[in-house]
């Protein structure tokens, strides 16, 4: 049992648990960076010439690190160590067993030609988490092949359902590969951890993008189940289609995210009444074509042609708030800068100004999950190597001397 399971009961909610965090990139960066905002000490292990490939990935200055690092490693630790070597791999073994929980997500086999596999650490720690993000599982047929965000959402299904009815598959926006596969790493990270209570032992997880992206598809699967076919791209409707209006209308304004979306529940009518109230034409909900959320889907075009030159008088946000407050769902369709300018998500902290040791103030998101018994006031990313002296010491009782002599030999 690790010194943190016995600790009590911190102002956070993962206080006292250590993660070492060996991951790269975005999707095990995401997970840990959860982690991290719950409270866990996140101590991020990177090798000693350049640190993770996203320290340098898409900088707009040599040497400085990136935006897309920053946003994906705040409040973490940083230490080098180079496991390549032996003396490295030896400190990792010494770090294990004072750790909770050990994240990776390299390309397949690097961890166990390193030494790390599970069978290994858990050896050195039986009660530790060990967690993997792979592209594809252990067990397919495309386990050795290497994936990024877009690659796990192309072969989990997302891009085939995405787009419209006419065109070519498209990935969306959000890098649902990437973040959405760490963050359904990290609630098994957390459900370990809540097991391990009860066991005294960890566990291996294992997250693979293309099954995490399977999951994130579970609606289209139900249309699936009702056509016997493989679900289709809709454009902005519903995977299902069972409904209407569910889609974007242009607003005044001109810009090229000047629309407002407006969902029509498939469940009933209620939406869709409140609405012909709302533009005056009650005449329509006695009309049969739309008398049913599946009749309105089946005459979309008809429904578009009412709704559109209504939305057409307003721009999006009069849009929204005009239909939100008459019980509509609609939505404007904010931008980037909109919502970092906005004062209600700047007031709730959805937006922060960080401070950053080379790039000074940079705004970015902060976490969406409020608690009341656990705040962690986000901080930036640490630079590389910046916790080296203070995790080794405290970790592994290392004093300077002897970090600088690992610093001459490559080490760290």
């Amino acid at each position: 049992m690790t010194e943190s399971m016995n600790s009590m009961p911190g102002q956070t909610a993962l206080a006292g648990v250590k993660v070492l965090d060996l991951s790269q990139f975005e999707a095990g960066p995401s997970c840990t960076e959860v982690l991290a905002w719950l409270g866990a000490e996140v101590i991020k292990v990177e090798n000693p010439k350049g640190g993770e490939q996203g320290r340098g990935a898409s900088t707009d200055v040599p040497g400085m690190d990136s935006y897309y690092f920053m946003l994906l490693n705040a409040n973490k630790r940083s230490v080098t160590l180079n496991l390549k070597s032996e003396r490295g791999k030896q400190v990792l073994r010494d770090m294990i067993p004072k750790a909770d929980v050990i994240i990776e997500n390299f390309a397949p086999g690097v961890i166990e030609r390193l030494g790390f596999s599970y069978e290994e650490v858990e050896k050195l720690n039986p009660a530790m988490i060990y967690a993997q993000i792979k592209g594809f599982a252990p067990e397919s047929p495309y386990a050795d092949y290497l994936a990024f965000d877009m690659i796990g959402q192309a072969a989990g299904g997302v891009m085939s359902v995405t787009g419209e009815a006419d065109g070519r598959p498209i990935k969306p926006g959000p890098t649902l590969g990437d973040t959405g596969t760490g963050l359904h790493c990290a609630i098994g990270i957390l459900a370990a951890l809540n097991q391990r209570h009860a066991t005294g032992r960890g566990q291996k997880i294992q997250v693979a993008m293309q099954d995490a992206m399977v999951n994130f598809c579970r609606i289209a699967y139900a249309k699936q189940a009702l056509t016997g076919e493989a679900c289709a791209r809709n454009g902005n409707q519903v995977v299902l289609g069972t409904t209407a209006p569910s889609e974007v209308y242009k607003c005044k304004g001109g810009g090229p995210n000047d629309y407002c979306y407006i969902y029509s529940t498939r469940a009933n009518n209620a939406h869709w009444d409140r609405f012909l109230k709302l533009m005056g034409r009650e005449e329509l909900l006695e009309d049969p074509r739309f008398s049913t959320p599946q009749g309105r889907a089946d005459h979309v075009k008809d429904i578009d042609d009412i709704v559109a030159p209504w939305v057409a008088q307003y721009t999006k946000t009069e849009a929204m708030e005009i239909l939100g407050k008459a019980g509509v769902p609609a939505g404007a369709v904010f931008d980037t800068m909109e919502l970092s300018e906005d004062k209600s998500m700047r007031e709730r902290d959805m937006f922060v100004t960080v401070d950053h040791p080379d790039r000074g103030a940079f705004d970015m998101p902060g976490w969406p999950v409020r608690m009341t018994g656990s705040d962690v006031p986000i901080t930036a990313s640490p630079l590389l190597g910046a916790d080296n002296a203070s995790v080794y010491g405290a970790l592994l009782d290392l004093d300077e001397a002897e970090l600088t002599a690992l610093k001459t030999e490559g080490v760290i």
